[in-house]
């Protein structure tokens, strides 16, 4: 009998905004000791995503001059303003060359997300898989983009929307994951005591 093999997952972090709102890029703000660009390709990581492609931008060369991100292919995405969609482009398009059968895309403003969320969407992984994390019934990320969706994600992905329609569209699985993470995304700094 002929074992399967494991399916293969990338995790995709897009840090490349300037964090308007926030007052600098997300991917430099500290959470804890950690800068969220660090916790977050470190939870990919963690979650079983291997490679890790990380999208930088808006102040890319500090970004790469402060974090460390181990093994983590860096890819800096010179469209950055534009928006989201320009980021899951350029991830995607560094995707195309490694073995991955999915990838398991991550926000940097979601410091929530934990290793375990990450594990519970990789493991749904195959070429033709969508899946979305969900938070009390509010799709959330992590979200699974199986390598047969990457085009189609690619060419939908305009603006400051992402993924989001071609999700949608296609009817991504659900996939509660509020006992084991935040799905929150981080907007404004803390304010100061």
């Amino acid at each position: 009998m002929a074992s399967r093999h494991p399916s293969r997952v990338a995790g995709l972090l897009l840090a490349a905004g300037a964090g308007r709102r926030y007052g600098m890029p997300k991917a430099l703000a500290q959470h804890g000791s950690r800068l969220f660009v660090e916790r977050a390709a470190e939870t990919l990581w963690h979650g079983g995503c291997s490679p890790v492609v990380v999208v930088l931008g808006a102040a890319a060369d500090e970004v790469r001059a402060r974090a460390e991100l181990g093994d983590a292919t860096v890819v800096v995405n010179p469209d950055w303003a534009a928006g989201m969609g320009a980021s899951v482009r350029a991830g995607l398009a560094a995707l195309r060359f490694t073995e991955a059968d999915a990838a398991v895309v991550l926000l940097v403003d979601t410091p929530g997300v934990t290793p375990a969320a990450v594990a519970r969407i990789a493991g749904l992984a195959a070429p033709d898989a969508l899946a979305v994390a969900t938070y009390r019934g509010e799709r959330g990320h992590p979200v699974l983009l199986g390598r047969a969706h990457w085009a189609g994600v690619a060419e939908s992905a305009v603006g400051d929307v992402g993924a989001r329609p071609y999700l949608t569209r296609h009817e991504a699985r659900q996939v509660p994951c509020e006992d084991i993470a935040s799905g929150e995304d981080v907007d404004r700094p803390p304010e100061a005591d």
